[in-house]
């Protein structure tokens, strides 16, 4: 099994909280995680429909036959069942008590919202990193190669061709989750609007021109993208807002969880497509601006990031908030190193007053070099 950074944040909040809550992108990975590393844990999961019922007709019973600790995988499938571990939890006051996951995210928080709020640490987990999959020595060697496979798991221990995973993949994130968020009447129409939000990458969100262009009001353009943010299908890049005297752009980007899955939006089926593809720098900036959301989550922590722009297109791709830090990032995916690349970041440290050593480029080479301007990181290494 492939190590994840997320393990270790995990079992610490086993030791501080009765609950901990593992949500997160289809597929990515959380009942293997839970199944292989947690075996101090007994493990259920309410896909299996005998112990689906069980725990819906006779909660009390269920819980009390497989004793604690106890992993529930599916658990959104039983929703009385989280009135039951309240009680639990309030009567024995003791920590690493369950362990709860759900592929169906909103449903799964929803009913944590009702009857554990106070009581679960939540950890959010997401596709393979490059450092995982780096460490476990399958890390693809081509750039071009990582942007087209992602990191969904199940593609490395199959084997599975991208063309073939993720066409099957979007087809049961269609038809299991869509269907059960939203009631939503034509599913090809959603199927053609995460294709044009797949167009849209690394781009500034124009909810209007999207909903014009998929036929759909601007209110359903805003439900179906916060279906998407729920189910970690995307996230949004908020602009960094502080007043540098500079008219600031307002609107957030769009990025999704996986290079991969946009590929397959986007039609692309083999790798020299992206050598020349017109999105292929939009590609490499989401990659590394979600290597960062996923750094973020495998420590438990939600990710401060933003992108600056100002109203004469000065722009830097990514800052990091860490505390009273700011580490401003550019990302180039030019193989080549040019010090034109640290012409916005420059003009951002000088507005912020920020030192050099905070200014990085990630660019798509293999080396990192140290420079008067700041740092060159490789993809390689993020």
């Amino acid at each position: 099994m492939i190590e994840r950074s997320i393990e270790k944040k995990l079992r610490q909040m086993t030791t501080k909280f009765p609950v901990v809550t593992l949500t997160g992108t289809r597929q990515c990975g959380k009942s293997t995680l839970l199944k292989q590393r947690f075996n101090d844990f007994k493990y259920i999961s309410l896909e299996d429909l005998d112990r689906r019922q069980f725990a819906i007709e006779d909660p009390r019973g269920f819980l009390m036959n497989f004793g604690t600790p106890l992993i529930i995988d599916e658990a959104q499938y039983a929703p009385d069942l989280f009135s039951y571990i309240q009680t639990q939890v309030d009567e024995r006051n003791e920590t690493g008590m369950y362990i709860l996951s759900g592929s169906h995210n909103f449903l799964l928080m929803e009913r944590i919202s009702q009857s554990l709020a106070g009581r679960t640490a939540v950890m959010k987990m997401a596709p393979l990193s490059v450092g995982e999959l780096r460490q476990a020595s399958l890390l693809p060697e081509i750039l071009n190669e990582w942007l087209m496979t992602g990191g969904y798991p199940r593609i490395y221990d199959k084997g599975i061709a991208p063309v073939d995973f993720f066409p099957n993949y979007v087809q049961t994130y269609l038809e299991r989750d869509v269907r059960l968020l939203r009631n939503i009447s034509d599913m090809s129409q959603f199927a053609r609007f995460l294709k044009l939000c797949a167009g849209r990458v690394g781009q500034l969100l124009n909810v209007s021109s999207l909903a014009t262009e998929c036929g759909i009001s601007v209110p359903t353009a805003n439900a179906w993208l916060s279906i998407l943010e729920t189910s970690y299908t995307i996230f949004l890049q908020k602009p960094y807002y502080k007043n540098f005297n500079k008219r600031l752009v307002k609107s957030p980007k769009l990025y999704f969880c996986d290079t991969g899955l946009v590929a397959s939006l986007l039609g692309l089926e083999e790798t020299k497509q992206m050598e020349t593809h017109y999105l292929r720098g939009e590609l490499f900036e989401n990659m590394v601006v979600a290597e960062f959301v996923k750094r973020a989550y495998a420590q438990g922590r939600e990710p401060n990031l933003y992108f600056w722009r100002d109203s004469n297109n000065d722009e830097v791709d990514l800052l990091s908030e860490q505390g009273m830090d700011l580490e401003c990032y550019e990302i180039k995916s030019a193989a080549t190193m040019h010090s034109d690349h640290f012409a916005s970041l420059k003009t951002f440290a000088k507005i912020a007053q920020l030192d050099t050593n905070r200014l990085h480029v990630v660019y798509g080479g293999e080396q990192n070099i140290k420079t008067s301007n700041g740092d060159y990181i490789s993809w390689q290494n993020l």
